[in-house]
């Protein structure tokens, strides 16, 4: 969570260092046309502010950020709550269980389900009992001001153009009278809150997810995943969202921040990603001392700070590598680009003016005009963005089986290049093998360092062929039950290049020149990380 790293890194790097400003991007006259949206003729409004007590000195500053301090403390016209009157009628369901905002489920009468949670966030229960009540619950509640409580109103219309669901948030007041929130009521009177629908189960299902007949967590997906190789993951349509994601600078994206719209497809079971929570997007940070400090590579590398230029794709992507690995090893570098290329055309300078003016008009007029400029020079060096993002996924990559019995076919093609390709295996002896892989990558030995096999409870087999003067290290690693391994690969040099872990007994094994044997006892040699626990 963001409040315990910033914590840790608090507590390791003190105060020290000096200040550090953005420069790279000067703003000029130019400014985009002003927001023509307001509210409807007749609303119940008032003039509220997310977060006055963010004002702080400039001293306080100089060592804490002016982060979006002036964004939380202006005021912005805003429709007053009244859970009755919105979406055909709004009930209180329950009251959420987040550590970080105050939150309630709302249900309408077609039994639709809506978030509605504070704007400000409190770290209290986040932190250590013996801390909850010392300066450092002050310093990390201050670090809330890096986000721009305004921001996820900008991310529908670069979402919809670019072919990712998206949630449609509205901003609302809470007045001091309200009393139909249940539990939640006393915590948010007289607070900003964010209303947008919830995307947990059938019943939340639009139009706009088609033939999809349900929507679950990611830790449904993983968990079904991994059981079978009739269960897939849409990892064209994943890339597509992070690299929306990168574009922008949402750091916060691990598995929590996801659902998925399930689907039915020539007998199989398809995830597609559904995005939520779009807290961080616009993240600016680095700009006191302490932060910048705590920014650094070598110390909470993911606290990235938005700017026209990507400062640190690694450090953005940080917080999903979990997820990443896990969800995109099939993409290539051409993929990528073409989906980069792709979405530079979605995103128009008009797509990227009505994101924008979706702010209130007073925070428009702070921020509006810079980050409009800012989407569009990220949009320009997408590709080079998304190449890097490539890379470092390509560096170390995982293949992973299922509990069904599969076969893995391991070719060094050439110096350059190795094919992977898996195959489904027959569960039952009158069942025929699957012709066509479900699975198939060709890796370049200059973008790849390691690829690592997880044949998980199948009986699986892997076959490694080929010679080669170089190529790519590939670690295999087996599974419970009885696997078979047959490497006649040779790759030149005095190093071996197919390492084979997994226990010593109740397995096949046939070496080659080129294979280490690393099999021992105990099953941790095998063992895989599925869900993230």
């Amino acid at each position: 969570m963001f409040y315990r790293y910033l914590l840790g890194g608090a507590l390791l790097t003190g105060i020290a260092g000096c200040a550090h400003h953005n420069t790279f991007f000067q703003r000029d006259a130019r400014v985009l046309p002003p927001p023509t949206s307001a509210l409807p003729p007749g609303t119940d409004s008032v003039l509220a502010t997310a977060g006055r007590h963010y004002q702080r000195s400039g001293f306080h500053n100089l060592f804490f950020g002016k982060h979006y301090r002036q964004v939380w403390a202006t005021p912005v016209r805003v429709p007053v709550l009244n859970p009755a009157n919105e979406l055909g009628g709004l009930t209180f369901e329950k009251r959420g269980g987040g550590f970080q905002t105050i939150s309630a489920t709302l249900e309408s009468p077609t039994g639709r389900e809506y978030a509605l949670r504070t704007l400000d966030k409190d770290p209290y229960q986040t932190l250590p009992k013996v801390l909850r009540h010392t300066f450092v619950l002050t310093l990390v509640r201050d670090a809330t001001s890096a986000a721009n409580p305004y921001a996820a109103l900008t991310v529908p219309p670069l979402a919809q153009a670019a072919g990712i669901p998206h949630t449609h948030p509205r901003i609302f007041y809470v007045p001091r009278t309200e009393t139909n929130l249940g539990t939640a009521t006393d915590d948010m009177q007289g607070k900003l809150v964010m209303l947008e629908e919830k995307f947990n189960g059938e019943e939340n299902l639009t139009p706009d997810f088609g033939d999809a007949i349900d929507l679950v967590d990611t830790d449904e997906v993983l968990a079904q995943r991994f059981t079978s190789p009739t269960y897939q993951i849409d990892q064209i349509a994943f890339a597509r969202a992070r690299l929306l994601d990168i574009l922008i600078g949402d750091w916060d994206r691990h598995e929590g921040q996801w659902r998925w719209a399930e689907y039915k497809q020539n007998g199989r079971t398809i995830y597609r990603p559904v995005p939520k929570d779009r807290d961080q997007v616009y993240f600016r940070f680095d700009d006191g001392v302490i932060p910048w400090l705590m920014s650094r590579k070598w110390a909470v590398r993911k606290f990235r700070t938005f700017r026209p230029r990507y400062e640190d794709i690694p450090g953005t992507v940080r917080n999903a590598h979990f997820l990443d690995t896990r969800a995109l090893p099939e993409i290539t570098a051409a993929q990528f680009q073409q989906l980069a290329a792709d979405l530079q055309k979605r995103l128009t300078d008009s797509v990227i003016t009505e994101a924008v003016r979706q702010m209130p008009l007073p925070i428009y007029a702070l921020e509006g005009d810079y980050i409009a400029k800012s989407l569009r020079a990220r949009r320009e060096a997408l590709p080079d963005a998304a190449r890097e993002f490539y890379q470092l996924l390509a560096k170390h990559v995982e293949v992973v089986g299922t509990d069904e019995p599969e076969r893995f076919v391991l070719e060094r093609l050439s110096d350059s290049t190795t094919r992977v390709s898996v195959y489904r295996l027959p569960q039952k002896k009158k069942q025929k093998a699957d012709p066509q892989p479900y699975y198939q990558r060709t890796f370049r030995t200059q973008d790849t360092k390691t690829i690592t096999f997880y044949g998980l409870r199948g009986e699986d087999e892997f076959v490694v062929r080929g010679n080669v003067n170089k190529g790519i290290r590939l670690n295999i690693r087996g599974g419970p039950n009885e696997d078979t391994v047959i490497d006649s690969s040779r790759v030149g040099g005095w190093g071996k290049k197919t390492f084979y872990y997994d226990t010593k007994r109740g397995n096949n094994f046939t070496k080659g020149p080129s294979t280490a044997d690393r099999r021992r006892r105990g099953v941790s040699s095998h063992a895989y990380d599925r869900e993230g626990y």
